[in-house]
Parts: C-alpha cells; structure tokens; sequence
C-alpha cells in the first residue's frame, strides 16, 4: 500500500539509479581518450505501477541495464574498407622503396653502364687487336654485372623482408583468434540468461576484430551473445563461437587432386623456386615415366585461367617423366617430374588420369588448417588479368605483403631476369660465332643438360636455352700446331654419315650425346668431344703428336650459344649473369672479327664487335609470362621496367588514400555513435548529481513525515 514507506523505497530506488547513471558517467570520463572503449549508458526503467486511490501511483525508477553505445553496421563496413586500407598501405610503402631503389641508381645505374657496355664494344670495333681497350671492355662489362647483382640482390632482400613481416602478422592473427574465442565464452558466460551486459568484453572484441580485419579480410556474424563466427571473405572459418581455427606460413609444397576413378598412387615433384604458384593439368592420360605413350600435361601461372603458351600461341604440352628426364618449364627456374610416393628418384609405377590436377607451390604459402591434417591454399593470388583469386586472402596487410613479394616484385623480377637473359644470348649469339685473336686447344661448355639423351630441343633435356635452337649448322676450323689453316677438314658438322650430305641438326631429334658423336665423326684424328657434368667438352685429338686448333663460326642452328661454347656471357637470369671464364682469363679470347672463307682472321676485322655494339639500337625479342613477348631494345625493356614500378607505385598511393578517406569517414561515424564526449558527459554529471541530491532529499522529507507521525501522542 502507498504510505510513508513507499516514499522511502521511492527515494531509495531513486538514490541508487542516480549513484549507477553518475558511476558510468564517471566511466566514460575516465575512457575518453581510450581509443577501444564504447560510450555506455544506464538504461533507467520506471518501478511497477501501483493501483491505489486516487489512481495509480509509481514505485519509482530502477537502473535497467547499461547499454552500449555501438553501431555493429558502420563497425563491419569500416572492418572491410580498413583491410582495403591495409594493403594498400602496404604496397604504396614498399613500391616506393622499389621505386627509389631504380631510380636512385640512374646515375652511375644501369641504364649508364648498359650504355657504357656498348660503347666499349664501338671502341673495340674501332681498336679490335688494342689490349687496352679489351681491357676497358673487361672491366666495365664487370661493373655492369655488379650493377646488375646489386638491383637482383635489393630486390630479392625486399621479398625475403616480406617473409618476416608475414611471419609475424600470421603469428599475431593466431593470437587474435584464440583470444577472440576466449572472450566469446566470457560474455557468454556473463550475459546468460540476459542478467548482465559483458561491455567490457564487448569492447576488447570488437578492438581485436578491428586489428585482425587490418591483417586479413574477414566477414563478422553475430549469432547474438558471445556466439560470434568470424570468417575469411572467401568463407573459411576464422572463428566459432569458442573454437578457433589456425594460419600457418609455411612451404614449399605440392597438393594433388584427383579426379574420381583415378589411378595415380605416386607423387609429383620438383626442384627450384620461383614467385609463382604452377598448377599442373593431365591432358592424355597414360603412364608418368616417360615411357611411349607417357601422359602430357599443361601449365598455368594463374590457377588454370590461362595455360603456358609457345611463341605461336599454342598451349604447351609437356611428357609426365621422371626424375632423369625431368620437364624444365621455359622461363622458369622450375623442373618438374613424376616419381614413386616414398623416393623421389624412383620412376612412378601408376598411370595419371585426364584431368589429375596438381598445384606446386615453389615458395612459403598462407595455409588455413580445418584439422592438424587439413590444409587449404589461401595465399594471395593475382591472375594474368589483374584479377585476385577470390577464393583466396584478397585484403589486409598480409595480402599486401604476398601481392609485393609475388605479384609486384615476382613480376619485377621476372622481367629483369628476362632481361639478363636476352642480353646474354643476343651477345652471345653474335659472339659464338666470331674469333678471337688466339685459337682454341680446348674448351667447355657452360651451359649443361639433365638429360643427355634427349632432344635438346626438348624440355626434358634441361638446356637453358633449348628454346632458341633451330635446325642448322655450325662451322669448326681447324689449325695444325703451326697454325696453318686445314680446309679439306673443317666445316660444318654431319649429324649423319651414312647418309650422302652433310646432315644438319635438328633441334627436336638430336641429343647431347648426338652433337659429341657428331663431332667425333666428322672431325676424327682432329678433335675429340665427350661430355663431363653433362657438359660438351671440345679439345685436340690427342692421338697423334700434332696439336690442333681449332675456331668456330657460321652457326645457324644457335647450338654454340646454346651450349656456352665461344660466348662471352654465362649464366642465364639477372642472379647468374657473369663473364665466361674463358674470357675473363684471357683477353685474346674477346672476339672482335670472325673466321672468313680462307680460314683467318683478318687483322682489324671488326664484324663481331661491330654487330654486339649495333644490339644497343636492335629490337629483340623478350618473353615473359605476364606480359607475354615484347619485342624493343634492351635498354627500352629496362625503361619499361622502371616506368611499371612508378605507375604501380602511383596506383597504390591513390587506392590507398581512397581507402583511407572511406575508412576514416565510417570511423568518425562509428565515433558519433559511441565515442565520449566530454561536454555532455559533463552536463549528464550535473543532471544525475542533481537527482542524486534531490533523491536524498526526499528520503530526508519521508524521514521527517515518519518522525511526525511517531510524535503524536493518543
């Protein structure tokens, strides 16, 4: 019944509501400027009505609940747009650390040298028998391959930096999952039965959800109290209300998949590196060791958009061997063969299957584990069209650092690779086949093959250049030790001498071992070939007293540039690229001019240098993966190359600012919902003190009303 006594529960309600509302005041005071905490508010609820006379009468006011001030829409738009922001981040930083690293070099950097590099092939057609001047030659042609080792090793240290940054980022993500769990199960357990509010778990999620959407892209499902699941945009579980699902970087690796029926019960296997990832589709089906009938299979870059194609446009198709006769992919530091599961040396025994599809990842890869036993490829991946895999990581700061190092420098250094190795063969090409001023008594070849028996035009057969061999000739001269020309014995080389003719090579026959036997035969009682490390060796014959000489030139097939013999440059990409041996021990073995039809080198014959030295202004072909063939001058290509860093560059400073303004404009509106504000929160500070005291106020008048009645006296 209303009465004195309900006045005093009245004021008493009143004087805690007042006490709550004033102690989360105090709070969000106390949190302004944490950047992680939500303003919070009592919710106040008027006490159960009372029917009595002359009407219903209040029971006061109760302190509901605290509720906190969060907008859970704008959280997970900033979420997404921050994991854009991120990456973008990301790479806007380190390509402009590419970017300078190219261009701070252009004084005294390559494009000088490169520059240099031709002219003393100009001074030496000029000087051809001058030592001096082959000593210029030398020694700037030395500073152009340290300039060259210098680039390659920045921009493999960059890559390799990634590797730490994505170490760490993985581990934090770890970290994130497993403490988000955790939180999970403690506003579970404080918000059962809905007795209480767990804001300040609340608070510490949405926090660590902000910095795991900056690692890696995420969708957020609230399943309401703490039974959050937390996904990857491409779907993988993050996050389970209190379950918690890992990241691993880790590699290399390969993974197969099957298709249903099939038979395959070896392993595929490799050896190199590369920035790419290679998936590897059956054709024809059939054995795996390279047998008559093996199975053929194509290779793609991209995840199967596209496939590997020859310069004709074709789609490549490569014989499933095994590991003698294992398949080079052109262009690539990658060999690939097919070999039993427990050796890897041991032909396969199973037959592959149309459509046995194999994905080899040469390098440290982003993998999310459902079990201890379960992986998933996740890592960032870019097609040949600028598209992201969406079904991988596509946002954050770890996919900003897989796209630098794979897509971004991979890019880089392919194309830089690709330079290197058409300035090798563009100069060697021309140099095979010229003279120097002293003949050779022996020589070897600098480039070697996996295989000795196989066509050396095939990609089994391992050649580095393989690619480039044409059916063709070359000419050998031969010298008596007093260097008399010996016509009736030079020429070119017969590939068959039982047939009438000269026959020429042919690059889709004809193995190593096939141009040893070829120069045994031809030149016999001359010259002798074998092959040591899978290397052609070329020296006198030495079973009579005579010491021949010999010289090469006329070469149509490209099999002397091809195989390292007679060539000024060794190596193959910007990492291996160095002066032939040779040469670089003997300046008489720089070759100026070339051997004519009466077998000598004339004095000031300047042919070959002349042409190395006209390459400066001659288009080439140069190929990549990406982009395909191009065909410009050497120092056009390196141009290219530094001009695609600065409009990558450009492209990210401008989605990264976008980024920012966007996630910026949806934090400033996150932070009008549930930041503090300090001019109102004074001003609820004076209203609740004020009621406070107004609540006292009245327990002291129902105070007095009691007393009064207790001082009547009957």
């Amino acid at each position: 019944m209303p009465g004195i006594s309900s006045l005093l529960n009245i004021g008493r309600g009143a004087l805690f509501a007042s006490q709550s509302a004033i102690e989360v005041v105090g709070n969000n005071i106390a949190n302004a400027n944490n950047p992680d905490y939500r303003r919070q508010e009592v919710r106040l609820e008027e006490g159960i009505g009372i029917d009595s006379v002359p009407g219903q009468l209040g029971s006061g006011v109760k302190a509901a609940e605290v509720i906190r001030h969060f907008d859970q829409f704008i959280e997970e738009e900033y979420n997404f747009t921050a994991s854009n922001r991120e990456m973008w981040d990301k790479l806007q930083t380190y390509l402009s650390d590419v970017e300078g690293l190219l261009n701070g070099m252009e004084d005294g950097g390559l494009s000088e040298v490169l520059s240099q590099f031709w002219q003393d092939w100009q001074d030496l057609a000029m000087r051809p028998e001058d030592t001096s001047t082959r000593t210029a030659l030398i020694g700037r042609t030395q500073n152009l391959l340290h300039v060259m080792g210098l680039i390659n090793g920045d921009l493999d240290n960059v890559q390799k930096q990634m590797d730490d940054y994505i170490s760490q980022d993985v581990d934090r993500v770890n970290e994130i999952l497993q403490q988000i769990a955790e939180l999970n199960r403690q506003i579970n357990m404080h918000e059962e039965a809905g007795k209480n509010n767990a804001n300040e778990q609340r608070d510490k999620r949405a926090a660590l959800v902000r910095e795991l959407a900056e690692k890696i892209d995420i969708n957020y499902i609230d399943n309401g109290v703490g039974n959050v699941t937390i996904t990857t945009r491409a779907g993988h579980t993050l996050v389970d209300g209190t379950t918690y699902f890992g990241l691993k970087f880790e590699g290399p690796k390969s993974i197969a998949n099957l298709t249903a029926g099939s038979v395959f019960t070896d392993s595929i296997y490799f050896e190199g590196t590369s920035d790419y990832e290679y998936t590897i589709e059956v054709v024809t089906d059939g054995p795996a060791d390279g047998s008559a009938g093996a199975a053929t299979f194509k290779v793609s870059i991209d995840g199967g958009q596209t496939w590997l194609k020859d310069e004709d446009g074709n789609v490549m198709l490569f014989t499933a061997n095994d590991y003698d006769n294992r398949v080079r992919i052109p262009g690539h530091d990658i060999a690939i063969w097919f070999g039993d599961k427990s050796n890897s040396q041991s032909p396969a025994s199973s037959n592959l299957s149309v459509g046995d599809n194999f994905t080899i990842i040469p390098k440290k890869g982003l993998y999310w584990y459902k079990n201890s036993s379960t992986a998933m490829n996740i890592t960032p991946q870019t097609f040949s069209n600028g598209a992201v895999n969406e079904r991988r990581l596509v946002g954050g700061s770890i996919a900003g650092y897989f796209n630098f190092r794979d897509h971004y420098v991979g890019r880089y250094r392919e194309k830089f690779d690709a330079l290197a190795k058409s300035l090798v063969w563009e100069v060697n090409r021309i140099h095979s086949q010229g003279a120097g001023l002293t003949k050779f008594s022996s020589v070897t070849g600098t480039y070697g093959v996996t295989s000795t028996v196989n066509p050396l035009g095939d990609f089994s057969s391992g050649l580095t250049f393989g690619d480039k061999l044409q059916a063709g000739n070359f000419n050998i001269y031969i010298y008596d030790e007093n260097g008399q020309f010996l016509p009736g014995v030079s020429g070119p080389l017969d590939f068959d001498a039982t047939t009438s003719g000269i026959q020429n090579f042919d690059p889709n026959v004809h193995s190593l071992e096939d141009v040893r036997d070829a120069i045994n035969n031809t030149f016999s009682g001359y010259l002798t070939a074998e092959i040591v490390n899978n290397k052609l060796v070329i020296k006198d014959d030495l079973s009579d007293s005579t010491n021949y000489k010999f010289a090469f030139g006329n070469d149509s097939s490209g099999l002397l540039a091809a195989l390292g013999i007679n060539t000024f440059f060794d190596g193959s990409d910007a990492g291996s690229i160095s002066l032939n041996v040779q040469v670089r021990n003997n300046l008489n073995f720089i070759n100026a001019g070339h051997v004519n039809g009466d077998g000598a080198v004339n004095p000031g014959d300047n042919q070959i240098a002349r042409s190395i030295a006209e390459l400066q202004y001659s288009d080439v072909s140069i190929t990549t993966t990406f982009e395909g063939t191009t065909t410009q001058t050497i120092q056009e290509y390196y141009n290219s190359l530094v001009s695609n860093v600065g409009a990558d560059t450009e492209m990210s400073e401008f989605n990264f600012q976008y980024n920012k303004t966007l996630a910026d404009d949806l934090n400033d509106r996150q932070q009008a919902v549930s930041g503090v504000n300090m001019d109102e929160e004074m001003s609820n500070l004076i209203k609740f003190q004020h009621a406070y005291e107004a609540a006292a106020k009245l327990i002291s008048t129902a105070d007095r009303m009691m007393q009064t009645l207790l001082a009547l006296k009957p």
